[in-house]
């Protein structure tokens, strides 16, 4: 007689049942929130409208995404994790915390700390952890799980096939969370802690970007309170790759963090102009912050005549001498502009004040302010102090030759201030055709004059391209905060970009910052990141070469057509790469774009421009090199590299952006070429 059916459920079917009850307890967790009456709870509407505004923020954050994973694995550990085992011993790590009617946890945050096991346990060090379960889905379907038992010695260790599944799913869209694959490097950088600054070079395809905004979503788990006062930022290289990256905070349950640009952080004046390399180079050059900081205070005068105040009845004289000591004082403490120019009134008064009581009469406080605000006292302030207006003053030091020079003097040469003055000098701030450049000295000098106000945390992507002033400008941001830097030597392409991160860290004004360097690639395959990595000796020789853990090596292929030939095999690729799964890029040089948007167009072929959002229906986008930094797609078809090249202003510059472009492909890359190709990738055939 054959033995029963089991009616026993699967494991398969457990976890799904578990799925199930959580979405069901996210739901009634966002419905009690929707629930709550606040008419009752406020003194007046301006609380209520800001607990109002939390509020709605909390029900925002508890919405259930239905294709994304509510949780993505799970840990037993071999103990409870309390005397009382009041905690349980399993655990499933999700994107947000969940919990039942009870106030039970069904899903724990993966930023908890009893979820970073998850991340760091090994066969080597399994922290307590006797069984790690990985799942896979399908949109927001739970398909399969695999198990390690990390405290079973006889299990054989082997790569994760969920894992590798999870980097190498095809993507249409924005940028998408790393949270079920971080691996452990990334998750030590992801929880170091708020009082310190970190610096991740990072090569191609290694996640810099992910761990750096995964970064900020621990840090506001983990230090809520404090940097919901100090506020947070992510500073990106455009708005394409801002608007690329944008949907990763929120679904991870983050939805207050800003994002900008270098150019939205100094935008004090309308940017309608453009620098020569030279020029620009020169006007991001750090030793500018001096050049500023004398024109700053060119204006202060030493006072020739005494003052006099009169006070009812009574005179009260201040030597000129003691005035320009006051000046002095002022000038040697180097303090804000503007604040010593309010201090300076107040210093005089008290003068005055002093010379009252030894005159026998009793003044206070109110006797100062009203001495400080007499018309002779702001007619010395005005002559020996007078008010600065940083875009003027920027006006005046790159319209007026004269005025520039005896600024710059054994600064820059007579040369570099040529190069940097311009050509027709501008009528007024509003008139002045003014360049990214020069809106970032007019931030130095408006924070010489009233300092720049900081920010709990920042993260700043693609940092190898600033200059050292708009380091300076980002600084100014966290003075009295942390940092997050991340960002790729080898990927600098600007004619100013950094030669060093400890440089870059001194502009930053965060020397101290600990430098972490990811070189294990998951997202570039490896045939890929091994060609894009014979231009290494030429834009970056002191940084390792990038390695890829990818089991498939990915789709590669260089092919060499005629020129009246190009276009036409551009298209062809194009076609074949979009009868695969995923995202296309079509990455050409610049002056390139034109051309081939009219290619596709007459090939029947929609495309989408950078930033624009691709779909199922629309996974095609025409890329310029210029903009390619920092996008990724399943599917990339390069243009002419050589066209790449020469459309930057110097060798290394342009293979340093043709370095960009060959590592955006997640799963292939094809070459096509009319022009010889680049030396180094040429020569190994």
């Amino acid at each position: 007689m054959s033995a029963p059916e089991s009616t026993e459920p699967s494991p398969l079917e457990d976890e799904r049942a578990h799925l199930a009850s959580s979405r069901s307890a996210l739901r009634a967790m966002r419905a009690d929130a929707e629930s709550l009456d606040i008419g009752d709870v406020t003194a007046n509407w301006v609380n209520a409208e800001v607990l109002r505004s939390e509020l709605d923020l909390r029900i925002k954050s508890l919405a259930d995404l239905v294709d994304t994973p509510l949780f993505f694995g799970r840990l037993d550990y071999l103990h409870d994790l309390d005397a009382e085992g009041e905690h349980g011993h399993r655990f499933y790590i999700g994107r947000r915390h969940v919990h039942d009617a009870h106030g039970d946890p069904m899903v724990i945050d993966w930023r908890a700390p009893v979820s970073q096991p998850y991340y760091q346990a090994t066969k080597q060090n399994p922290r307590d952890v006797g069984l790690r379960r990985r799942f896979g889905y399908d949109g927001g379907e739970l398909t399969a799980y695999e198990d390690e038992h990390l405290s079973d010695p006889t299990e054989v260790e082997t790569s994760s096939r969920l894992l590798q599944r999870e980097i190498e799913r095809p993507r249409v869209g924005p940028m998408r969370d790393i949270v079920a694959t971080i691996q452990p490097e990334q998750d030590e950088i992801v929880r170091a802690p708020l009082t310190g600054s970190v610096c991740v070079q990072g090569a191609p395809g290694t996640g810099k970007t992910a761990v750096g905004l995964h970064r900020v979503a621990y840090l506001l788990y983990a230090y809520r309170e404090r940097l919901a006062r100090a506020g947070t930022l992510v500073i990106g290289p455009n708005r394409s790759f801002l608007r690329y990256i944008e949907q990763v905070l929120p679904a991870l349950g983050e939805l207050e963090v800003k994002q900008a640009t270098v150019d939205e952080l100094v935008a004090h004046v309308e940017v309608r102009g453009a620098d020569g390399a030279t020029a620009a180079r020169l006007k991001g050059d750090a030793r500018m912050a001096e050049v500023l900081r004398r024109a700053v205070r060119a204006g202060v005068r030493m006072p020739a005549e005494p003052l006099m105040v009169v006070r009812g009845s009574r005179r009260w004289r201040v030597p000129a001498h003691e005035l320009s000591e006051l000046v002095q004082e002022l000038l040697d403490r180097d303090i804000r502009y503007g604040a010593a120019r309010e201090a300076l009134p107040q210093r005089i008064a008290h003068s005055v004040l002093v010379r009252m009581e030894q005159a026998g009469e009793a003044p206070d406080d109110r006797t100062q302010n009203a001495v400080a605000r007499t018309p002779a006292v702001k007619a010395v302030v005005k002559e020996c102090w007078p008010a600065v207006e940083p875009a003027k003053l920027v006006l005046r030091l790159l319209s007026d030759a004269d005025f520039l020079a005896e600024m710059a003097e054994g600064i820059l040469s007579e040369e570099e201030r040529k190069e940097i003055l311009w050509d027709r000098p501008a009528r007024s701030v509003k008139s002045a055709r003014w360049s990214p450049a020069d809106a970032v000295l007019i931030d130095e000098a408006r924070d010489l004059v009233e300092r720049t106000g900081s920010l709990g945390h920042v993260v700043l992507d693609e940092a190898q391209d600033l200059s050292p002033m708009q380091y300076r400008a980002v600084g100014r941001r966290c003075s009295t905060g942390s940092v997050t830097i991340l960002g790729d030597i080898a990927q600098g392409t600007t004619p100013w970009a950094t030669e060093s991160w400890a440089a870059a860290l001194a502009h930053l004004g965060k020397p101290e910052a600990v430098v972490e360097e990811l070189t294990q690639g998951f997202r570039v395959p490896r045939t890929v990141i091994s060609y894009a990595s014979r231009l290494l000796p030429a834009i970056a020789p002191e940084l390792s070469e990038a390695t890829s853990v990818r089991d498939s090596p990915g789709s590669f292929e260089v092919r060499a057509v005629s020129p009246a030939e190009l276009d036409d095999a551009l298209v062809t690729a194009c076609r074949a790469a979009l009868a695969r799964e995923g995202s296309v890029g079509l990455i050409t040089a610049d002056a390139r774009v034109p051309v081939l948007s009219a290619a596709l167009v007459a090939a029947d072929l929609a495309h989408l421009a950078p930033g624009q959002e691709t779909s199922r229906g629309a996974r095609l986008t025409l890329v310029p090199a210029s903009l390619a930094k920092g996008l990724e797609y399943d599917y990339v078809v390069l243009d002419d590299p050589a066209a790449v090249v020469d459309g930057e202003p110097d060798e290394r510059t342009g293979l340093r952006r043709l370095y960009v472009a060959l590592t955006r492909a997640v799963s292939g890359l094809t070459v096509v070429h009319a022009a010889p190709l680049p030396g180094l990738l040429a020569a190994a055939g």
